[in-house]
């Protein structure tokens, strides 16, 4: 068995459906390019990579087939440099794409109300109609986890894996690798656009998470503005009616969640 000494996940950088709260009613979501900032964020992460990689290492790449996630991995790429490129290999694959919210989301007011039921119901088993729960997700990184450690039995494996992905992936991703609950799950702050998430392995072959990651606590002020940028985002201009139902919801839901400590190291071989 070879399995990496080095696991990265990196979520995407800036896309305009980041920046432009409407992008997703004409654009399918496939589809959202990077913005210049974005780009340069994945170039200055291909540099930071480069003084994580150790001489000899090879490195293998998965991306999602969204089009920022590949965008973010050709600015990597590029940010690398003069590495060597017999190296490193690159695939895509569907399984990392992020969570569906649905086609071409709806108006303000449908919109809204999927806001509002999701806050109540609860991020990991909620579905969005048209599109996917982190539930779903969930599903799609066990089968890729199994790809996975299928693939670690090939002693030529690579060194460093690499997985250009989403927020939420990711996130479900590392619940599903290090058997978090739906509670240590739900109380996740996203991940920051380029900012690479290490899982180092042990002597005893098991990974540490060594990037700590931010939790959402009861009365976070700054909860309240990264909950209007993605309902604004996802939802067109919201009242400050709506904006405070469902940070009022939110909250309600963050103090029944797990505050205990997450568990950063692998339980029993996978």
């Amino acid at each position: 068995m070879a399995r990496p000494r080095l696991i990265l996940l990196i979520r995407h950088g800036e896309s305009e459906g980041n920046c432009d709260k409407s992008v997703n009613r004409h654009t399918p979501n496939h589809k959202v390019p990077l913005t210049q900032k974005g780009r340069e964020q994945a170039f200055n992460a291909g540099i930071e990579l480069s003084r994580l990689l150790e001489k000899q290492d090879r490195v293998l790449f998965y991306t999602s087939p969204y089009l920022r996630a590949r965008q973010t991995l050709d600015g990597i790429l590029e940010g690398l440099g003069d590495y060597n490129d017999h190296n490193y290999a690159v695939y895509e694959e569907p399984r990392m794409r992020e969570q569906d919210f649905g086609n071409f989301q709806g108006g303000p007011e449908k919109m809204q109300r999927i806001w509002k039921e999701r806050a109540h119901y609860g991020h990991f088993f909620y579905r969005i109609p048209n599109g996917e729960s982190a539930a779903d997700v969930y599903d799609r990184c066990a089968g890729f986890n199994e790809t996975l450690f299928r693939q670690f039995q090939n002693h030529k494996f690579a060194d460093v894996l690499v997985l250009v992905t989403h927020g939420i992936w990711a996130r479900v991703f590392l619940m599903k690798w290090f058997r978090w609950s739906v509670e240590e799950f739900e109380g996740l702050r996203n991940i920051p656009h380029c900012q690479f998430i290490q899982m180092v392995k042990g002597e005893n072959q098991r990974y540490t998470l060594t990037t700590p990651l931010l939790r959402w606590r009861e009365g976070d002020e700054d909860r309240v503005e990264e909950i209007r940028k993605a309902v604004q985002f996802r939802s067109g201009d919201l009242g400050k009616e709506a904006l405070a139902y469902i940070v009022a919801a939110e909250r309600e839901a963050a103090a029944g969640r797990s505050e205990g400590p997450i568990t950063y190291d692998d339980g029993d071989d996978h």
